[in-house]
């Protein structure tokens, strides 16, 4: 279900996180991450919990990766990838940086990439 920049726009003030905010206000700014923008916007609950052995399973070498949630620590990246989230657990920073990959907030991947060249979304 579509949900559009005004819906958006009201739900953003419900927020009590800042860094949930700036990464909505960012992502509805730009068309390619409108996807993104309802995710976000909309209630914790829908967002995912994606571990480590799933984007590694489910992406190509060289890919830039989007979650919109945490990214959890479970498993291990065998490809070189840039990976964008909300939140990482602690171990999964880790084993991030030993398999020599990127961790990246989504904000600053929406700033940086506005028209969403190149991402692939996980839910």
């Amino acid at each position: 279900m579509a949900v559009s920049k005004t819906m958006i726009s009201k739900r953003i003030p419900r927020k009590m996180d800042s860094y949930v905010v700036e990464t909505s206000m960012a992502a509805k700014k730009q068309k390619a991450w409108q996807t993104v923008a309802q995710l976000v916007s909309g209630p914790r609950r829908n967002y995912s919990s994606v571990n480590l052995d799933r984007i590694n399973s489910e992406s190509e070498d060289g890919d830039t990766v989007i979650i919109v949630g945490k990214i959890l620590g479970n498993g291990d990246l065998t490809k070189k990838l840039r990976i964008c989230a909300l939140y990482f657990s602690d171990s999964a920073i880790n084993k991030i940086k030993q398999a020599k990959c990127e961790a990246i907030k989504l904000v600053d991947e929406i700033k940086k990439n506005g028209s969403a060249k190149g991402v692939k979304l996980i839910k």
